[in-house]
């Protein structure tokens, strides 16, 4: 759905993005994660068309953005870190004057706000002015501003900050939902264990950079690759030569000097492959104790990829 290539933009003296090349397929939900100053507002402010880049090229179902930026803004709803909404305005009438603002005939501007309050559950707080909404449900009503004219790319810049816990769960339902409706979101958060609810991707930034794209663990696709763990009952010298005559399998890592014997690599994360490799073990008369994914969450993945920068 989106391809970004060599993209570059530049403020006085400082290059916030340089480089920037990625492709997001649709139906994703990317998580654009990075140290303050990374770039990811800048990057989202030329995804949504609001920046012109110095250099590069953005795709929009194969539509350069640049050339139709109004095109843009059809198919995108923003949510940006500070939004606004019109105070002394009631959610139904926000809701209108955004439907309006983007164009949407008159004969169905109360289809789109009542399936956009519907979406984000404020169908009961339609006559109840902005100001008078809780921090959640004004995240809510801004959000359902964002996409009351169905576009099908959500952008969302920090979009929990300022939350109590209970209302940052609500959000990341939310979001599920979203993605199960067929919209392809990409959310800048610092919340990395939030985030890991309901993202498909991660995409890290640092210094204008994109310094990989990983798919997150659950959402692999059959051809991804996993880590696994093979812990064994007895001591078995023949593992290492057993682990690396398996097509599939790579990276391995033995571990001897414990009580028990284990062992890393890396394999598909289709699980039929799986299966097959764990009768294939067997069949091997590899004394299997447990046999596992390694589980690795967004924060422990996201501290690795920076400590290797670090290394470099």
């Amino acid at each position: 759905m989106i391809k970004v290539e060599n993209l570059c933009f530049e403020y006085p003296g400082v290059r916030a993005l340089d480089d920037v090349s990625f492709t997001v397929e649709k139906g994703s939900v990317v998580a654009l994660v990075g140290p303050n100053g990374a770039g990811k507002t800048t990057l989202l402010h030329c995804l949504a068309a609001l920046d012109q880049p110095l250099s590069g090229v953005i795709y929009l179902d194969g539509d350069d953005i640049t050339q139709y930026p109004r095109m843009t803004h059809r198919k995108t709803g923003y949510l940006p870190d500070f939004f606004g909404l019109y105070e002394d305005l009631t959610v139904e009438r926000c809701l209108r004057y955004h439907a309006c603002a983007h164009g949407i005939e008159a004969d169905k501007v109360e289809h789109a706000v009542q399936q956009a309050a519907e979406r984000l559950d404020i169908s009961d707080r339609m006559q109840v002015r902005a100001k008078e909404l809780s921090r959640g449900l004004r995240q809510r009503l801004a959000i359902a501003q964002a996409i009351v004219h169905e576009p099908p790319l959500l952008l969302l810049d920090e979009p929990a900050s300022g939350l109590d816990p209970e209302a940052r769960h609500s959000l990341a339902t939310l979001f599920l939902g979203l993605r199960d409706l067929g919209l392809t979101l990409i959310v800048s958060s610092h919340i990395l264990t939030e985030l890991e609810a309901y993202s498909t991707h991660m995409l890290v930034m640092r210094q204008g950079k994109i310094i990989s794209q990983d798919v997150i663990h659950g959402h692999e696709s059959s051809v991804a690759s996993c880590q696994l763990r093979l812990k064994l009952a007895s001591d078995f010298p023949e593992l290492d030569s057993v682990l690396k005559n398996i097509d599939g399998i790579s990276a391995v890592q033995i571990d001897d000097q414990a009580d028990v014997w284990q062992a890393s690599f890396s394999f598909s994360c289709d699980k039929t492959l799986q299966h097959n490799l764990l009768k294939q073990l067997i069949e091997s008369h590899v004394p299997i104790a447990s046999f596992a994914e390694e589980k690795r969450d967004m924060h422990a993945a996201y501290l690795d990829k920076m400590q290797e920068i670090h290394h470099v």
